[in-house]
Formats: C-alpha cells, structure tokens, sequence
C-alpha cells in the first residue's frame, strides 16, 4: 500500500468535523494521488502537524514498548514505516515555504520548525528503541540480512547514535535544546534571506539600458509585472537576474549599485541581518560536537560522509586553489589591460569583471552569452534534458494538465519506464518570483520505495529563470541550462531510485556524493549533438550554427580561474568556520576578512556565497562543513563521463547500463565509493577535475 493510501482516519482525532474536511488528513483523490494543492491553505497545516506528530509518537510508542524479542521486522521495519503522514505534510509543507511562500506560510515555519525538533528529539535519543537497534546491529552477521537490510541497519544504528541516542541524560537535554534552537535559527535565517531579497530591487529607466540584451529587457519587465509594476523594468538579486545584468550592462554605476546589493543580502545591519544569527549557530554547533566526543563540528560532520576528515576536504581544496587563484590573478591583469585600451581611468573592481571578461572572451574566443541565448529557449531546453535522459535510461515524458500545482507556472510530467510503466511524477517550476527563495534545488513530495507496494516518487525541481513577457519565452545563459541540467540530474536520482526502504530511497546517499548524478548530468548539455537537435533559435527556429557551437565550446574553460575561486574560497570558509573555534568568528565581517586575506583571494572578486547569505549552510546544516560537496563530486564527475568518451559514443548502452544500475538507481543502499568502483571499474583520477576546468598545470618540457 502507498503512503498515500494509508487511511489517516483511523488516527485520534479525525472524529473532528474540521480535521476530517482538511486536504492534508484525507486520502486523495487526485491523478497519481498527488497533493490537492487547489484545495490546501495556510490554515490547514497546523491541525495537520499535529495529527502528524500524534500519530508518529503513537507509532514509535508501539515499536519501543513491543515485548517481543528485537528483530529485523520489528524494529527496522517497523521504524520505516513510522512517520508516513507526517512525511506527507512536511513535504507539501516545506515545498511551499521554499517555492510559494506568503506571511501567513513564514509564519508558521517559525512555529514548525521548533515544533518538529521537539517532536524528533525524544525519538532520535530513545535510549530503549536504541537498545533494540544496538542489539540488532551487535549480532547483524548472523540475522541472514540482504546486502539493502545491512546498509539499511548500519544507516539507521549510525544515525541514532549521531543524534545523542547514546548520551547521558543530562546531555541529551542539552542536545534537545540545542536542536531545537538550531532548528528556529535555521529558519529565521532563510526567511531574512527571503526579506532582504523581496526588498531590494533597481529600476531601470530608459537612460538606463544600454548593453543590456532585447531579450534580458523583457525579463526585467516579467519581474516588475511580477511586483505588480506593470510597465516597468526592474533587476532583483535573483542571480538569472543580477549575472546578465553585471556581465552586460555599459552603466558602471549601476552594476557598482546592483553588484553591492547582492553581496549584501542579510547583512544591512536591518531587521533581516544574518550575522547574530550566524554567531550563535556556530556557538551551538560547537557546543553539539563536544558533546559527541569530536572536537570540531567539521570533525563530527565529516566522519559520516566520503571525506571522513576536514584534512582531506583541505586537501582537496588547496590542491585546486593553487591553480584557480593563479589563472584568475593572470586574467585580472588582463582584464585592467583591456580598461586601459579603452581609457579608462580605473581599477579593476568586483562589480567590473563580469563585464570585461565578457569582453575578453568575445576577443579571444569570438563568444559571448547572448549570441547563444536566443537558442537556448527553456522549452527546448526540458525537450533536451528529456531526450537526453530517454536515450540513456528508456524513460519517457509526457505532459499532464490535470494535476494540481501550487501556481500557475509549475508544469507537470507522468514519467514512464522502458516497458510503459509509471515510474514517477516530475514537477517543473522553473520562474523566479518574490514568493520564491533564491536559487535551484531539487526535492519530492513522495519517495520512491517497495515496502508497502510499489511506489512511485513526486519529484520536484525548481528553478529561478527569468520569465519571458508579451508572449516571448524564457531565453537560458549556458549557465541557465547548466542549471537547467544539473537539478534534473537530482531530479533523475529521485525518479530512477530502485529500493525497498524508504530512507535509502533516492538522493538520500552522503552529501560528496549526492552531486555526483547532478553534476555528471551537465556533461550532456554541452555536447555538440545535444546542441544540434535542440538549440534552435527562438525567432527563426534555425539550429544552432557549427560556427558558434565550435566558439561555445572553445569558450567554455574561459574565465574557470574567476569560477573556481568564487567557489573554492566559500568552501574553504565553511570549512573554517567549522574548524576553529567559534569565538574566532564573533565579528563574522572580521573572520570572513581574515580568512580571505589567508588564501590570498583576489580582492576583485567574492566569494560565492558571502557568509550572511549561505544558505547552504546556516539554513540548515545539510552542507555545513560540507559545501565542498560539490567539488569533491566534481572529481568523479569529471572521470565518470570519460566512460562514456571511451566507448566512444555519450549514449553508449552498456555504460548506460552500468549508471542507471550502480549510480542512479541504487540510492543509498550500497556504500558510495563501492557504487563508484562498480560503475567505472577503479576509483576516480583527481586529475580529471583540473583538466575538465583548463586548470590542469602542463609538465614542464625535458
């Protein structure tokens, strides 16, 4: 039975005349049984969480004070069973404080957040229900267990014992007051985020266009009808916005006026100011090691992931810093060479280098992104993605209209298997708007699993393009697409997942690795023969010429020093501020100072994501300390695709086989680096990371 066929009504309560009329406690007679959005309003949710949370004690209670001796069925299955409409509001929940959010949603994420740490807390530090898994886990050579039941069992024994289940009483108070103040720091720093991002934006006038792309002008007006300033034209710090904004436009004053909002964000010394908030997250997390016996953070969150130590995090980072940091300080130099040419009197600056290396690369590489963007429609874009994902897996996609969304944009896909099956749902809500936090992320409204039938994921990417106005469509940078390409990769994970245990389904795998099936993704965006069938312009409908598809891709390693340390340098703060002490970072300003000027970070460029807006990772801690995710799967992305490029052929079937098998489908029921070796043969070659980047040093000649 699906977990949403499970009848809620049998739960205490429902006997309730408004309980029984909430959409979120009834069964749902939608395509898919997917959720009634139409129906659900703010008001629905609290008596929801708290059926939830009631009957997810209820459940716990059973399985704690079951008299029977602990086994698999009864303890680990039962626990995977447990918590299933409370999953189901969660997610409907948090989809909407993310992608569609208003005051009365905010507002109740400030209650719930809170409220679902004090409901997990004395779950995850049950020291009874502990002792069962305890016991199981001591004697798991000898309980005849499939390969998916160990790492099932070895997964949840080391997530209870990472919450605190093994800790005396006195600590595991501590701890539950810690998470559940964690809990509401998190959220108040995603939703000053949110408010710095819904306030700032700058109009633009007529006097106020130049370089500026036809296409980019419509889309600043989308975003001003989207604020209910019909007529106008307006950038936000949505980057879809910002980075053509900075990359195009002649006015040096407003890209200084733009470029300084958006490195601002939550630091404005206003209501929505980040840096208290991110002073007593890192106190807390502190104060959470210790208690575990770690003496970092860093040290605790990286023993459950690929890493292991933030030595080899350091490594890894300071192995490719080196050549980023060189290659961007060489492209600095010519960059202010080329200011000179043109006369100007002026040094290099931040808000100018998107500019100028705009400039550099149409001289060097007779390329620039708004010669390609009128080919790399949004449509044609998902028909890529799609296509791409057909020849390799056998998946197909077809439109439904009939499914209820939570706005008008989002579009919905039936995805079905090679045999005609229903394989998953596929959410795509791809515009930016205010009522949207910023960035691109993939998440479900239902996970794959096989416990109890064969259920089918709900699989949601979101996106913040700039939407097309007056009838134009939605015109993607490369980097657009890349993204465009790198969330259906998540997307993928979710969809293709093939388990029986729901917290092993999908993209539920270690953090340095969950980019791996995103990140690999994106190679086939770029391919020419993806290129070619889908790249048509948006006007004439005429592909893509060779010409400029031979520039694209010889500019694509073009400004990969600026990237990459952009990038690395955000990684490498993470990494310290879990690392040191967190009195070192009570002037976050001050800390952030320090540790750039450590590195050398050229001071024309910033980090990625400045600390008061790093959602990565004080939002939650899901990538605290673990930011450098994305490059360490970058090391085996970079050397997984040279499977395909060996067999000479990106389709190839048979090692297609092997990464729909070992990576894509597998979720986190086999440990990654042996999901790895399986799929390639051997562990990744490092090198392919720097030479994928043009960062890779050439040897010296004899």
């Amino acid at each position: 039975m699906s977990e949403t066929s499970v009848s809620p009504v049998a739960s205490k309560g429902l006997e309730n005349p408004l309980l029984k009329a909430n959409p979120l406690l009834k069964a749902w007679q939608t395509p898919f049984e997917t959720p009634p959005f139409d129906e659900i309003k703010p008001e629905h949710f609290m008596p929801a969480f708290e059926q939830a949370f009631f009957d997810h004690s209820a459940e716990i209670a059973a399985i704690v004070n079951d008299p029977a001796v602990p086994d698999f069925a009864n303890t680990i299955t039962a626990l995977e069973r447990s918590g299933k409409l409370l999953s189901r509001v969660a997610s409907v929940f948090y989809d909407l404080v993310s992608a569609h959010s208003n005051p009365a949603i905010l507002e109740i994420d400030k209650d719930v957040s809170s409220r679902m740490a004090r409901h997990w807390n004395p779950i995850m530090m049950n020291a009874v229900l502990f002792g069962r898994i305890v016991a199981l886990h001591d004697k798991r050579a000898e309980l005849g267990l499939t390969t998916e039941q160990m790492r099932l069992l070895e997964r949840t024994y080391t997530r209870f014992h990472r919450s605190g289940a093994g800790l005396d009483e006195a600590a595991k108070a501590r701890m539950a007051e810690i998470n559940e103040r964690l809990a509401h720091l998190g959220t108040s720093f995603s939703h000053h985020l949110l408010g710095d991002e819904q306030e700032w934006f700058m109009e633009l006038g007529e006097g106020d266009l130049d370089g500026l792309a036809e296409s980019f002008v419509a889309s600043a007006k989308a975003s001003a009808d989207e604020r209910g300033m019909t007529g106008k034209a307006i950038i936000t710090t949505s980057r879809s916005s910002m980075e053509p904004f900075l990359k195009s436009s002649t006015r040096r004053d407003l890209r200084e006026k733009a470029y300084k909002a958006f490195i601002q964000r939550g630091n404005n010394g206003n209501a929505n100011d980040n840096n208290e908030t991110i002073v007593e997250i890192l106190k807390l997390r502190e104060e959470t090691a210790k208690i575990l016996g770690f003496p970092t953070f860093a040290a605790y969150r990286l023993e459950d992931s690929m890493a292991k130590t933030p030595e080899a995090v350091r490594g890894l980072l300071e192995r490719v810093w080196k050549p980023a940091r060189a290659r961007a300080l060489a492209d600095r130099d010519a960059l202010q060479e080329l200011i000179a040419e043109e006369g100007g009197n002026f040094k290099l600056a931040a808000w100018d280098w998107r500019y100028y290396a705009e400039k550099l690369r149409q001289r060097r590489a007779n390329f620039d992104d708004a010669a390609i963007k009128p080919y790399l429609t949004l449509d044609h874009m998902i028909a890529a993605q799609f296509d791409t994902a057909t020849r390799l897996f056998g998946i197909t996609f077809a439109e439904r209209k009939d499914v209820p969304v939570w706005h008008p944009d989002v579009r919905v896909w039936e995805v079905k298997d090679a045999k005609g099956a229903l394989k998953a749902i596929f959410y795509g809500d791809y515009f930016a708007r205010p009522s949207k936090r910023s960035g691109a992320w993939m998440t479900s409204l239902r996970d794959q699993q096989k416990l109890d039938g064969d259920v089918a994921p709900l699989v949601l990417n979101i996106c913040n393009f700039a939407k097309g106005t007056d009838g134009q469509p939605s015109l993607l940078s490369p980097d657009d697409a890349r993204t465009l390409f790198h969330e259906f990769g998540h997307g993928l994970h979710g969809m293709l997942s093939n388990v029986i245990y729901p917290s092993l389904s999908g993209t539920s795998v270690f953090t340095d690795f969950v980019e791996l099936p995103s990140q690999l993704y994106e190679h086939w965006q770029e391919q020419p023969q993806v290129l070619q069938t889908f790249a048509k312009h948006y006007q004439t409908g005429e592909p893509l010429p060779d010409d400029l598809l031979k520039r694209f891709i010889a500019a694509r390693k073009f400004n990969q020093g600026f990237a990459t340390v952009e990038f690395v340098s955000s990684a490498l703060i993470d990494l310290e501020f879990h690392t040191q002490p967190a009195s070192a970072s009570a002037d976050v300003a001050a800390f952030e100072k320090k540790e750039l000027e450590k590195i050398g970070m050229p001071e024309e460029i910033a980090l990625r994501h400045r600390p008061t807006q790093f959602g990565h990772i004080f939002s939650g801690d899901h990538y605290a300390s673990g930011y450098y995710s994305y490059m360490w799967s970058e090391v085996m992305d970079a050397d997984a695709f040279g499977a395909f490029e060996e067999a000479g052929n990106i389709f190839d079937p048979a090692v297609a086989k092997r990464l729909h098998d070992d990576i894509y489908s597998s979720g986190g029921s086999v440990d990654p680096e042996s999901a790895y070796v399986a799929f390639r043969g051997r562990a990744p070659a490092p090198d392919a990371l720097l030479r994928r980047r043009g960062l890779l040093e050439e040897p010296e000649a004899a």
